[in-house]
């Protein structure tokens, strides 16, 4: 699957949360419905855990675990609870008990990117390279500023969406934010310089 890119500037998906009676279609058993909101929300949910855990095949496999609780759990799931905030909570839960139970390892392969058709090779060899620097660089943040950075910064979630998610007030959100930030362009500053040397 295409959708590991790792940009700054990688954008909300626009679609529309579904509505509450594809909620209650799903709830009732509906697998159409379900799929749906699958299609919907794949990709957001994928590129969270891949900027999580830095794997491609374990960001897949953590992905369908998600999807698995979810359908399990659908029963629970109210009318008005917002969709990619549910979903974004178990994807956390998933990611988490992943890690508790694999020791983390580093891994350098490829980052997989959509890239428009067009680009130029000397284009795609600089998009690959800020992948990669910016992929180093979530890796070295603790769990909990990786975690606010992704869901603020590449998910572009609300503070309040965060907080339902993580369960972290909105203050210590922000801090963790702050700092994330400060961290992140530390880290991914020498790269710009050594372009501008070029």
């Amino acid at each position: 699957m295409d959708v590991f890119r790792l940009t700054v500037l990688t954008s909300r998906s626009t679609q529309e949360e579904p509505s509450i009676g594809l909620i209650a279609r799903a709830r009732s058993g509906d697998d159409e419905a379900f799929r749906l909101i699958f299609n919907r929300f794949a990709r957001p949910i994928i590129s969270f855990i891949y900027d999580m855990v830095g794997k491609q095949e374990t960001a897949e496999e953590l992905t369908q675990e998600t999807f698995v609780r979810a359908y399990r759990s659908l029963s629970t799931l109210k009318d008005d609870t917002k969709i990619s905030t549910w979903l974004f909570g178990i994807a956390k839960n998933v990611v988490r008990e992943s890690r508790r139970s694999l020791a983390r390892e580093v891994d350098d392969s490829h980052i997989s990117t959509m890239r428009d058709e067009t680009q130029k090779p000397e284009e795609n060899l600089l998009e690959k390279e800020l992948d990669q620097v910016i992929k180093k660089a979530l890796e070295k943040l603790d769990q909990d500023k990786r975690l606010v950075f992704t869901l603020k910064v590449f998910q572009q979630l609300s503070y309040e969406e965060i907080a339902t998610i993580t369960g972290y007030s909105i203050p210590k959100l922000k801090t963790d934010l702050h700092r994330a930030k400060a961290e992140m362009r530390r880290l991914i500053s020498p790269y710009y310089g050594a372009r501008d040397e070029l």
